[in-house]
């Protein structure tokens, strides 16, 4: 008995409609119709003797077929991404990593993280900033090896997906050095300019709910998401600041700042986003095997 062989082309229009969650905007990335995107997905049902959509209302959702059949052409597609981008490595002579960094992270702590690759030879690193759902979206996608954050990624669909922690520092009270009495927390809060990071921050999220829990109006007069910029107003103004000290390790080393206190149960993590692939880069392994000490050590 002859064996009908998967037709990849009709699976690959089921995962783009999908993905997209519309047939319009599928039949629109394709630039096919919508009758012709129909028609190829009800021969892969037909192949594959299930449903795979179930028309509500209307709009389209995946029956139990077709979340088992995304599931498996999630797997599918990725590894033929991997399997692009490991012959694309070897052709290119030299090996590049391609990293992406949020927007949000020390500055300080993605230097001592990718300051081995400088060494490597034949490697180049290619760094890339952005929002965390729009790298973990390339990650998913193999344009990016790894992701590093200061959050870890939101649970999604994407099973391969792998977070580590890499690190975790304490957060910490610091302002501009000149003599005066030992600060205590959180008294000494009251009345003094503080720089903070912004909103979405889980240090500043966590911070917030502290004052409060103690009772502590704090008089803010910045909010910062980008650490460099933070890292520059706590060493220009007369502003204290809310952060890891991995930040502002420079200027605690030149005594330009001072650790006024480390803030009792606040932390911030530092994390590794990878996803599960049969062709790892090489690098990876010994990049994500150092110690904290190593990553959050002042030169």
């Amino acid at each position: 008995m002859a064996v009908e062989r998967l037709n990849f082309h009709h699976l690959h229009y089921f995962w783009s409609v999908a993905r997209e969650g519309s047939l319009t905007r599928a039949a629109a990335r394709l630039r096919v119709s919508q009758s012709a995107l129909s028609a190829q997905i009800r021969q892969l049902e037909e192949s594959l003797g299930e449903p795979l959509f179930a028309r509500v209302g209307r709009a389209l959702e995946l029956t139990e077929a077709g979340r088992v059949a995304l599931s498996f052409a999630d797997d599918i597609f990725a590894a033929g991404d991997a399997l692009r981008a490991t012959l694309a490595r070897g052709r290119a002579g030299s090996q590049a990593l391609r990293v992406g960094a949020v927007a949000t992270l020390s500055r300080n702590f993605q230097e001592s993280f990718l300051k081995p690759l400088f060494s490597a030879p034949d490697l180049r690193l290619s760094l890339h900033v952005g929002g965390l759902d729009e790298l973990v979206a390339k990650l998913s996608a193999h344009a990016l090896d790894l992701v590093l954050s200061n959050r870890p990624p939101r649970r999604g669909g994407d099973r391969a997906l792998r977070c580590r922690r890499l690190a975790r520092q304490a957060v910490s009270i610091v302002g501009p050095r000149r003599p005066r009495r030992r600060f205590v927390f959180p008294d000494d809060l009251r009345g003094q300019s503080l720089i903070v990071p912004g909103p979405e921050s889980e240090v500043r999220g966590e911070f917030d709910a502290l004052c409060e829990q103690l009772g502590v109006p704090v008089r803010i007069v910045a909010e910062v998401d980008d650490m460099a910029m933070l890292r520059l107003l706590a060493r220009d103004t007369e502003a204290l600041a809310l952060v890891p000290t991995v930040v502002v390790r420079d200027e605690l080393k030149s005594r330009a700042l001072r650790e006024l206190c480390v803030v009792p149960g606040l932390f911030e993590s530092f994390y590794a986003v990878t996803v599960q692939r049969h062709y790892p880069h090489p690098m990876l392994r010994s990049l994500l095997g150092r110690d904290e000490e190593a990553l959050l050590s002042m030169p």
